[in-house]
């Protein structure tokens, strides 16, 4: 099955590195069966064929593809090896917040974790099933990584981070723009321009005649890529303005609310305290009080 899912890791701080190794399949041979790992695994197949699945998904993994299984899913093996395989595997964690497209993390509610990713300087794109466009290198950097094991740990941990680090970059959708699917391309357009002109009057009109898409298919992008109508992404961002305005100014809260985009207050004091818990003035007294 090849599918089209991304997972982000809002950055800073990126994900890190734990551990890795290589593994020689004969035919035969299995990949084990893990329930709830609590780890990121990445598998990148430098030669052969692996059979894997993770819940109701399968994928036939074969030479330069890669595979980023989660840590709160159930990964198995789809059937034995059929000839010899050879592949490199990395275990990483996030202290930041993640996502796969279309999907919200199991443990954050809807509004918990976009809020983390709105605010976020950077998110961090790598696509589930992947064929690599440059394998030799990604397989150099796994060699560099699992060289390091046989080093001092205090020398160790600086060379595999700073390769694991490069290894992401190598990956990351956002650096490699031929590879990147339209409707991602178009919902971080979206995200850009939601982002520089939050201040004023974004409209459905104003979308379509700065992007040259309709408005419509702008909001199918957005919703695949961040669950969220360009529209709730707007108000949302509004809304994380307004909070850091709360905090570091002494500004009265009309001036907030005008100066993030909301021409009427009282509007957006009921979609402040909405989405937040809390009125402006309320929110703003528990952090100065």
């Amino acid at each position: 099955m090849e599918g089209k899912e991304h997972i982000y890791f809002a950055a800073p701080p990126l994900p890190y590195y734990l551990e890795s190794g290589e593994s020689f399949h004969l035919p035969g041979v299995q990949h084990p069966s893990r329930k709830h790992l609590g780890m990121f695994d990445l598998i990148l197949m430098e030669s052969g064929q692996l059979f894997i699945g993770e819940e109701e998904q399968q994928w036939t993994l074969t030479a330069g593809q890669t595979l980023l299984l989660l840590p709160d899913r159930y990964h198995y093996s789809v059937k034995p090896s059929e000839e010899k395989a050879h592949f490199y595997w990395v275990h990483f964690q996030s202290v930041g917040e993640w996502q796969q497209s279309g999907q919200e993390h199991a443990n954050l509610s809807h509004d918990e974790h976009y809020q983390r990713f709105l605010t976020s300087p950077y998110s961090l794109h790598l696509q589930k099933k992947w064929t690599l466009p440059y394998p030799e290198q990604a397989f150099r950097l796994m060699r560099t990584l699992n060289k390091a094991g046989g080093e001092r740990q205090s020398s160790a941990f600086w060379t595999q981070q700073q390769t694991f680090e490069e290894l992401l970059r190598m990956m990351d959708l956002r650096q490699n723009e031929d590879s990147t699917s339209p409707v991602v391309t178009l919902a971080e357009k979206a995200e850009a321009y939601i982002k520089n002109n939050y201040r004023s009057g974004i409209t459905s009109k104003t979308l379509t005649e700065a992007l040259n898409f309709h408005y419509n298919y702008i909001t199918r992008c957005m919703k695949q890529v961040y669950g969220m109508t360009p529209i709730e992404y707007l108000t949302k961002y509004r809304l994380e303005q307004a909070k850091l305005l709360l905090l570091k100014t002494e500004w009265p809260v009309a001036d907030i609310a005008l100066h993030v985009g909301f021409e009427n207050v009282p509007y957006f004091s009921n979609c402040f305290a909405g989405q937040i818990g809390l009125p402006p003035s309320k929110f703003r007294r528990q952090y100065t009080t």
